[in-house]
């Protein structure tokens, strides 16, 4: 029932965001980063000066007689220039207007036509103004129109599907990162033991293990497996098991026990002196021993002592 009640709520979600328009849906905040914006502007400026140069819109080369390709080149990257002035103010406009307010698709579809209306115009005085080309404005701004589309719309569109790509990327390292450190995790959250030759004899689940006694030159291992407490005898000396888990919240209570902390779920003064009280009937009770009870006592200051 709960699997059908989590797919419904999918479903309405879905629902909702299919039926939002165009108003409601925002456009990604990667977009509007600074290095984002520099590559917009800079793969803009590089592709419409290979347009203008290889396509020559508006039979601009007709407009000065004998003109060299060096010199067209000049010309076409001052008119870039300007171009890219206009959408370098556009862009900063936008990155500061984003920090206070969500832009939604049908502003940002606003905003680039109004760049392109605002190219075409500079587009359109250029001939005019500085080449003193005699063309009705009207009909050139109209021809601007469409070439400025051809020379915007496609490497916005090119970049814009590149920045959705790296910032895909860059979710899928950053979750093969939390992956990476969730099985170091699971790693730390095995425990292995050895014997005093060191060669691995036995590895518990940490959330398994309980409290480990010493038994002459052995030490027995206690932990919970198949729902029932079992213990393993190992060939080695507490001191060792200490040394060896002293980050992993193995801490010795007694000359001859070391508990896991984890699984202590109070700490119990009774008429023979201190003890621990695990997390689960069917455990023991394991003694503090004066000599070890100070310290011991420091790593559980938010567990209750009963007088």
């Amino acid at each position: 029932m709960g699997f059908f009640c989590d797919k419904k709520g999918l479903s309405l979600r879905v629902l909702k965001i299919y039926e939002m328009s165009s108003s409601e849906i925002k456009i990604p905040r990667y977009i509007n980063s600074k290095k984002n914006i520099v590559t917009l502007i800079l793969g803009t400026a590089v592709f419409a000066l290979l347009f203008i140069n290889v396509f020559q819109p508006f039979n601009s080369r007709l407009w000065v007689e004998g003109i060299s390709d060096f010199k067209y080149f000049l010309f076409s990257s001052l008119i870039i220039l300007t171009a890219m002035c206009v959408i370098a103010i556009s862009r900063v406009v936008m990155f500061y207007y984003a920090k206070k307010h969500d832009i939604s698709l049908f502003s940002y579809v606003i905003w680039i036509f109004a760049e392109i209306l605002a190219m075409s115009f500079f587009f359109t005085l250029f001939p005019i103004f500085a080449l003193n080309v005699s063309v009705e404005f009207g009909e050139l701004y109209k021809q601007a129109i469409s070439y400025t589309c051809l020379i915007i719309l496609f490497p916005y569109i090119i970049l814009l599907l590149y920045f959705e790509l790296e910032e895909k990327n860059r979710i899928i390292k950053m979750l093969g990162a939390v992956q990476s450190a969730s099985q170091n995790e699971n790693a730390n959250a095995q425990m292995s033991f050895v014997d005093e030759k060191g060669e691995l004899r036995l590895v518990v689940a940490a959330e398994s293990l309980y409290y480990i006694e010493a038994s002459d030159n052995y030490v027995d291992i206690h932990y919970f497996n198949k729902g029932r407490l079992v213990s393993f005898l190992l060939r080695n000396s507490l001191k060792n098991i200490e040394k060896t888990f002293i980050d992993r919240k193995l801490l010795r209570c007694h000359r001859s026990f070391i508990v896991n902390s984890n699984k202590v779920k109070i700490i119990r003064k009774t008429e023979d002196g201190l003890c621990v009280d695990f997390d689960c009937e069917g455990v023991p009770n394991i003694p503090i021993s004066k000599t070890y009870s100070s310290r011991f006592l420091e790593q559980f200051s938010g567990v209750n002592v009963d007088a």
